[in-house]
């Protein structure tokens, strides 16, 4: 690549913003398109649209190299390769919709009418097989007249980050996905992307349909395997010193599996997981195949939100309190999309129990759906504070360095992410999810079991 190519970036949001930034710091010249005026404002004026670690930071070094505009097609004809990263919204069938991404496209397609020479447009939004090839492509050669493949090529390039760490993922990837219309096309993707990664990732180039399917397959493989560490967990807190962390660390020594999301908590949620999920399994009964494995995954990580709900209410006093520390799907974020802790909260206060809550960055958002209903502490202590019931939901930092001596013996932590369990010993109040508790209950039980299957065999 001999000159560094001018990036216009399509849809501003979370990721959008994010990834014209990291463009502008590694020194290309940016131009950010939003139907949004504050949105194309706020970047004007070198500030960050969006709540994201780093971001501000980057957008106010960014300097001129990274500037926005409302107008779509004029972007497309100041720049030379351009990406697409606009919401694909869930259906009510388990799909998605490019109704956004066709909108794009209708003002790429002018600007590309209105410009000479050779142009990239590069879908990155999570979209089911065939939406490039035939959703999208249409309608770019439709509104400027012109061929992909010999005038402008076309790929299909999603990210795999998590909100949180968007910048960090972004310059840092684990592998590039490049699906090319054609070989020029994607040879032009990798040597930019390259251009502006940190580490040298590896990258797997393929056609549009498979890039497609593999976005939603990662997805779709990465909560199979939370969901088995969940009930791993699961079964290990109803055995006599049953531990998870044992248990995982040892499956994770097979490199058959590996130990990547194999922890063992609560269930996954956020903007991705639960839709890409449930989209794998939508796409198979579309094609005629079983979706099985993906509905069942789905099933058990709703039912694993229902089962902590119950946990948590079986401890606390008639007239009691309990706190939930951890409201967003993940630490460093706001996004409580599906998150444990805020469905948590909302299931207590349906079932009339005091809840006062705390998360770091998610509180406004918590504020616009449950308002009044809960109280909201400034600080994780003074959500503990005359609690009889402590719930930490989120391996968040600022929870992990909790002193459990602090918390008062009346008050039972249930620790989902056994943050504090190094601090616990044997003490009474503490609860680690995916710990085996060594009462006579479950030992009992546990005998009764064993004992009814000798009296069968017998």
């Amino acid at each position: 690549m001999a000159a560094k190519p001018t990036i216009s970036v399509i849809g501003l949001g979370k990721l959008g913003a994010c990834i014209a930034a990291c463009f502008a710091h590694k020194g290309f010249e940016v131009i950010g398109a939003d139907v949004s005026a504050k949105t194309v404002e706020l970047i004007n004026q070198h500030k960050a649209p969006v709540t994201e670690p780093q971001l501000s930071e980057m957008m106010a070094g960014a300097g001129e190299r990274l500037r926005a505009t409302q107008d779509i097609a004029q972007a497309v004809v100041d720049s030379d390769v351009t990406l697409i990263v606009v919401p694909t919204p869930s259906t009510a069938e388990g799909g998605f919709s490019i109704d956004y991404v066709v909108d794009a496209a209708r003002s790429i397609g002018k600007g590309l009418k209105a410009k000479k020479g050779y142009h990239l447009v590069v879908l990155t939004s999570t979209v089911l097989p065939g939406s490039t090839e035939y959703g999208m492509m249409p309608v770019l050669e439709r509104e400027s007249g012109k061929r992909a493949g010999k005038d402008f090529g076309v790929c299909y390039s999603p990210e795999f980050i998590a909100l949180g760490q968007v910048i960090k993922d972004f310059l840092n990837p684990e592998f590039l996905l490049i699906g090319e219309h054609d070989e020029r096309a994607g040879k032009l993707l990798a040597e930019t992307y390259l251009a502006v990664c940190d580490n040298a990732p590896k990258i797997a180039r393929m056609n549009l349909v498979n890039s497609e399917l593999t976005k939603i397959s990662v997805n779709a493989y990465v909560t199979m395997r939370i969901s088995f560490a969940n009930m791993v967990a699961a079964i290990s807190e109803q055995l006599p010193g049953g531990d998870v962390d044992i248990v995982t660390g040892a499956l994770g020594l097979d490199t058959r599996i590996g130990s990547r999301y194999l922890k063992g908590a609560v269930a996954y949620g956020g903007p991705c997981f639960p839709r890409d999920n449930q989209a794998l399994a939508y796409l198979a009964g579309q094609l005629g195949q079983s979706g099985a494995l993906s509905e069942a995954v789905h099933k058990y990580n709703s039912s694993s939100n229902q089962r902590l709900a119950e946990r948590v209410l079986e401890l606390v006093p008639k007239g009691g309190s309990v706190a939930v520390l951890g409201l967003s799907y993940k630490p460093d974020s706001n996004v409580i999309d599906e998150a444990p802790g805020f469905l948590l909260a909302q299931s207590l206060v349906e079932s009339g129990a005091t809840v006062k809550v705390h998360d770091a960055m998610a509180m406004d958002s918590v504020r616009r759906v449950l308002g009044d209903k809960v109280t909201y502490a400034a600080t994780a202590e003074e959500a503990i504070a005359g609690s009889d019931v402590v719930v930490i939901t989120n391996p968040d930092k600022a929870y992990a360095a909790l002193q459990l001596a602090s918390i008062p013996r009346s008050t039972i932590v249930i620790d989902a992410w056994r943050l504090l369990r190094k601090q616990a010993g044997d003490s009474p109040n503490y609860v680690g999810l995916g710990l085996g508790d060594d009462n006579q209950r479950l030992s009992s039980a546990l005998a009764g079991m064993w004992n009814e299957t000798a009296r069968t065999r017998a």
